[in-house]
């Protein structure tokens, strides 16, 4: 009788079930409540984030703090969210109303609030991708506080390193640090994290602010503390879901009135039954693409080129951003700041009013009404389903349905890419749900050559619509770049967009069946690349190029 011969499994095989254990646990202790991140509760989490080894996590699996991936995760949560033993995550529950302070992340749009010193609510109105966000940077940053905690106890946790004690004392009585003494603290900081000073000197610096100069000391001590308190007072940090938030989640909520507040605004301006055009994009380079050249006449015949966009892309060009503001609203456009909790901000442009005189980009008018253009921010992974969804309804006055003209959606933004390097564009044809069997093959009205003559590499494929990109790794990567996937690239949204772009034209009867799509994306890292994730920092000024050559590619087929 011959033996079944067994296989080992392959890493990419071990990472996607991690990935799948990750979200159904996820899922699970969203239904049960609360848990307690590093208890028996948040053990499966710990132990699948372990197992991946994401690259955005760098050395999470080794006994050194990771610091790079400490940067990622620190810039979007909640500052001071490393004191708090208490987390919980809610609805929109009324606290904008009350005396507390929101907190923003700078690299996160959500609100925050420290309700005491020991309890963070975190404001979820982005569905269920943003919840598993969050949960996967706590459990990577309580991972990485147990690390620290296991370096500076000693003697079977009854006594502490020299360096822990002293930075204790810095950051208990708030010492005002010489330079010799901050040094020194730096010093004792790589001992604590077995890291080079030259290291922690680069990341203190990342942290380091005017107003707090040594906040990476307290990021660090208070993580530690944290997880001390734990091992030896058994006082372990909460996760709590609110009861609010439990019910609300997945019933659209915030998206119908995002959705709402938009066609009330085309109807109040007689743009409702106007042939519309939604772009996904950023909220400048719409705005500048149309508006700049006219708004900054002087500016625009010193810069040629994309240089105009290059200025205005610079932080100290406020005045000129506001002057290229305050032009367009007089010239057509209309700006919605997001008042629904979705985060997500709009600008309607009636292109009757614009004066396309200097505008860079070559014109076909189409026959008939001038179009609107609607220009929605990003939206965050499973909130794109929500989000155009609703949008795609139609709108209903005066108890008639009154269908949108939507002619076509175009979604642009930033993702990873698998072949090629920061910048360069990825053209998708199809997009793949990871963790699922779904697939969405479209016809893509933007094409590869499109893309050519702006200095910058594009590749077209398929790309993969992950369920975070704190969750990738580079076999389960590998796997999808060389199989018979195809796969170009990964981002969170453009699944959920053409779901409901599909259902909205294909099966409902929402918008037209003829509705055009284009999808393009330029590349924020390359998560195969050592060195080269998200968390090794931001576009800068490369990331111009790519961004306003695909506006100019999806404003030129509208006009």
């Amino acid at each position: 009788m011959s033996q079944t011969k067994h296989k080992d499994r392959t890493r990419a095989q071990e990472s996607t079930n991690a990935i799948e254990l990750l979200y159904i646990t996820m899922r699970h202790l969203f239904s049960r409540g609360f848990y307690k991140p590093m208890g028996i509760s948040g053990e499966t989490l710990r132990k699948s984030l372990l197992s991946l080894r994401p690259e955005i996590y760098g050395s999470i699996a080794e006994d050194r703090v990771e610091l790079n991936g400490l940067v990622y995760v620190i810039e979007r949560l909640p500052e001071g969210i490393e004191e708090c033993q208490f987390i919980n995550l809610t609805a929109d529950e009324g606290y904008k109303d009350s005396h507390f302070k929101a907190i923003i992340p700078p690299k996160r749009r959500r609100n925050c609030y420290r309700i005491d010193k020991d309890q963070m609510n975190i404001e979820i109105t982005r569905g269920r991708s943003e919840i598993y966000d969050i949960l996967t940077h706590l459990t990577f940053l309580f991972i990485e506080s147990h690390k620290i905690k296991e370096r500076v106890l000693l003697n079977e946790n009854k006594t502490y390193t020299r360096e822990w004690v002293n930075l204790e004392d810095v950051v208990l009585n708030n010492k005002k640090l010489t330079e010799k003494e901050r040094e020194v603290t730096t010093v004792h900081l790589g001992n604590i994290l077995g890291r080079t000073y030259q290291e922690v000197a680069n990341i203190y610096n990342t942290f380091s602010s005017e107003e707090n100069p040594d906040r990476f000391f307290q990021i660090i001590y208070w993580l530690g503390k944290l997880a001390i308190n734990e091992t030896l007072d058994n006082n372990k940090r909460t996760v709590t879901f609110s009861s609010v938030l439990i019910e609300e989640i997945g019933h659209h909520i915030y998206g119908e009135i995002w959705a709402n507040d938009i066609k009330k605004t085309l109807l109040d301006n007689n743009l409702l039954q106007r042939p519309i055009h939604i772009i996904s994009a950023n909220m400048h380079s719409v705005l500048n693409s149309i508006y700049a050249h006219n708004a900054l006449p002087s500016e625009a015949k010193k810069h040629t080129g994309f240089g105009l966009y290059e200025l205005l892309s610079d932080n100290d060009s406020k005045p000129l951003q506001t002057k290229v503001k305050n032009y367009a609203s007089k010239n057509g456009l209309i700006y919605l700041k997001d008042k629904s909790g979705t985060n997500i901000n709009v600008q309607i442009i009636d292109t009757d009013c614009i004066d396309f005189t200097n505008v860079p980009f070559e014109k076909q008018y189409s026959k008939g009404e001038k179009p609107v253009i609607i220009v929605m921010d990003y939206a965050f992974g499973e909130q794109a389903y929500e989000t155009m969804d609703e949008l795609l309804k139609p709108y209903k006055v005066n108890g008639e349905k009154i269908h949108l003209d939507v002619k076509s959606v175009s979604i642009m933004g930033k993702a990873g890419i698998l072949e090629g390097g920061k910048g360069d564009i990825m053209i998708p044809s199809s997009h793949i749900f990871e963790g699922t069997a779904d697939n969405y093959p479209f016809k893509n009205e933007l094409s590869r050559e499109d893309l050519e003559g702006f200095g910058v590499k594009s590749f077209d494929g398929s790309m993969v619509s992950v369920l975070g990109t704190s969750l990738q790794n580079k076999e389960l990567l590998k796997f999808f770049h060389d199989s018979t996937w195809n796969v170009i690239g990964l981002e969170m949204e453009g699944a959920h967009y053409q779901k409901a772009i599909q259902s909205a034209s294909k099966i409902r009867g929402n918008i037209s069946e003829n509705v055009k799509v284009r999808y393009a994306y330029y590349a924020s890292d390359n998560p195969l690349e050592t060195g080269a994730t998200l968390a090794s920092g931001g576009l800068g000024m490369s990331g111009v190029t790519p961004t306003y050559a695909i506006t100019q590619k999806i404003l030129e087929q509208i006009f």
